[in-house]
């Protein structure tokens, strides 16, 4: 069995209607086992007490062996971005809308959270992206990515141009609205509604996704998760292009720059109750059919 958990760290940006009870029913479960709790300030905020002990992100990651995220994917992709560099196990309850990442409802916290908190749990890793910005030979801006990155014209109708490189090896020479670097995690997000393929979050693999791409025999591509990518923007284009990791960080690139993705060395430790299932969540999430069509 696994270990159970000693030290719980509460996260979480507190903007969905609902949390404040959510946030309350975990406090009363994890204080009746006595645990130790230390809980971001936006949400202690919320709870509005003084008898919770407050304590940033990184406080939490130095010192727990837990962090439970109450809210969407977005805030589990924000939490998850400083989680992994401590090596601590993330646990999300669902307060958003899909929740691909936060799988425990708040009507199951008494039972699900429970379980976990006795050792009764998955454990699964994601790996991450390390996205750098390269102007002349120098880093000018540096990000983590657990969905995706995303090169793009930041301008409705207008295009850029760039070359895409696979471990220095030159694919192609694009004209598109953009490009989507995307994990397995995200494939569910941002690539998938841009036309590229689901992939099962255990493959060790990216997936380009060209977005509107000028030639229509382009179409998504996938590679080996240890590849190194590179994005070089032409000089010739008149626009800044952002680059965004997660749909949270962005970066901005000129003419003439470099963006580099590759694997980040550590991983996301993401932990879900017995009996989770990526296809369960996919016939949930995305609607798809539980039985055949008579």
């Amino acid at each position: 069995m696994p270990d159970a958990f000693k030290k719980i760290g509460l996260i979480g940006r507190g903007r969905h209607e609902g949390s404040v009870d959510t946030l309350q029913s975990l406090l009363r479960l994890l204080n009746t086992r006595e645990l130790e709790v230390l809980v971001e300030p936006r949400l202690a905020k919320l709870l509005n007490t003084k008898d919770v002990r407050q304590a940033d992100r990184d406080e939490i990651g130095e010192h727990c062996d837990l962090a439970v995220v109450v809210g969407g994917d977005g805030s589990m992709l924000s939490a998850a971005r400083t989680m992994a560099g401590y090596k601590v196990p993330v646990l999300g309850v669902n307060r958003g809308r899909l929740g691909f990442l936060t799988d425990i409802s708040p009507d199951e916290i008494d039972i699900k959270v429970a379980e976990v908190l006795d050792g009764h749990y998955e454990k699964e890793n994601r790996f991450l992206l390390d996205v750098a910005v390269m102007r002349n030979g120098e880093v000018i801006g540096r990000a983590d990515a657990l969905n995706d990155t995303v090169v793009n014209s930041g301008t409705s109708a207008q295009m850029i141009e760039f070359e895409l490189y696979v471990n220095e090896t030159f694919v192609y020479r694009q004209r598109a609205d953009g490009l989507i670097i995307s994990t397995p995690t995200g494939s569910t997000a941002y690539s998938l509604s841009g036309g590229g393929p689901i992939m099962h979050p255990s493959l060790d693999a990216v997936v380009l996704v060209p977005m509107f791409p000028h030639t229509l025999t382009s179409r998504p591509i996938v590679v080996d998760g240890n590849s190194e990518i590179r994005i070089d923007i032409a000089a010739s284009n008149s626009i800044h292009p952002p680059v965004t990791c997660d749909g949270q960080v962005n970066m901005t690139a000129r003419p003439g720059d470099s963006v580099h993705v590759y694997k980040k060395p550590h991983q996301l430790i993401l932990i879900h109750p017995l009996g989770h299932s990526f296809y369960a969540s996919c016939r949930d999430k995305l609607g798809w059919s539980n039985s055949l069509v008579k």
